[in-house]
């Protein structure tokens, strides 16, 4: 089966320092894979070289076969390569609903419909199709900036979703979050990939939840590829224990 997104030889240095030091890594369509490493492994700066925000110096970035590598943020997203952030990146002025719709909108480059008084219906029905896939429904009308710190997060998932992602990356979905609310978060991000069967990488420092839903566990290290494997092997590769400064990955409760 051809990889939906493939990573060859990624290079990035910056100055003296190499942050990513030949990535090869490659990612099933359908797969659930979490990121995870010690701060500094180089987890974000992998993120940002799929999505564009930054260049390469070195390697392919290819999704479904096609070379992107160095490609714009927005080539990539119209590709299909769809990201949310650690800190929620959204429309404070615009009710959620609104949000998405725009962000529809956006994605399907009829952004003049915004200055109707009223969108196309289509794009409103998508808007709400979303918010019902994420679980936003209950604050459909609310502005983004009242939302709870968790909705916020949903909606900066639900606007990555609107650009119609083959590949969605979340880079700490749960980051911020008391225990409750994490589990919650990641149990609606398992059941958003169960239902939509897009490509879905995350980063997460919380390994609970790694070995929880992870089908597959790539470790960095020092911008390397540490392991990679399932969540049992994970656990037990004495490599990756001494690369978390000795603590035990032990099956959680």
């Amino acid at each position: 089966m051809t990889a939906r997104l493939a990573i060859t030889g990624l290079m990035k240095r910056f100055g003296g320092v190499v942050a990513t030091d030949n990535v090869t890594l490659d990612f099933a369509p359908g797969s659930l894979t979490a990121i995870i490493g010690p701060n500094g492994a180089g987890k974000t700066t992998f993120f940002n070289l799929i999505t564009g925000k930054l260049k390469p110096d070195g390697g392919e970035i290819r999704l479904d076969g096609v070379d992107i590598s160095g490609q714009t943020q927005s080539e990539i997203v119209r590709r299909g390569i769809g990201r949310a952030f650690q800190v929620a990146s959204i429309f404070p002025r615009f009710t959620v609903e609104d949000a998405l719709t725009a962000a529809v909108l956006t994605h399907r480059q009829q952004t003049s419909s915004m200055l109707r008084r009223f969108p196309l219906p289509d794009a409103a029905s998508r808007a709400r199709e979303i918010m019902a896939l994420v679980g936003l429904e209950r604050v459909g009308k609310t502005p983004s900036r009242y939302l709870s710190h968790g909705d916020q997060k949903l909606l900066d998932i639900a606007l990555a979703l609107a650009l119609e992602p083959k590949v969605l990356l979340l880079d700490e979905p749960t980051a911020g979050m008391g225990p409750e609310e994490r589990w919650q978060m990641i149990e609606r991000v398992q059941r958003l990939w169960s239902e939509v069967g897009m490509t879905l990488v995350f980063i997460e420092h919380d390994m609970d939840i790694v070995f929880k839903i992870a089908q597959t566990i790539r470790v960095l290290r020092y911008g390397k590829v540490l392991a990679e494997g399932t969540p049992d092997e994970i656990r037990s590769n004495e490599a990756v224990i001494e690369a978390y400064l000795g603590t035990s990955l032990e099956e959680p409760a």
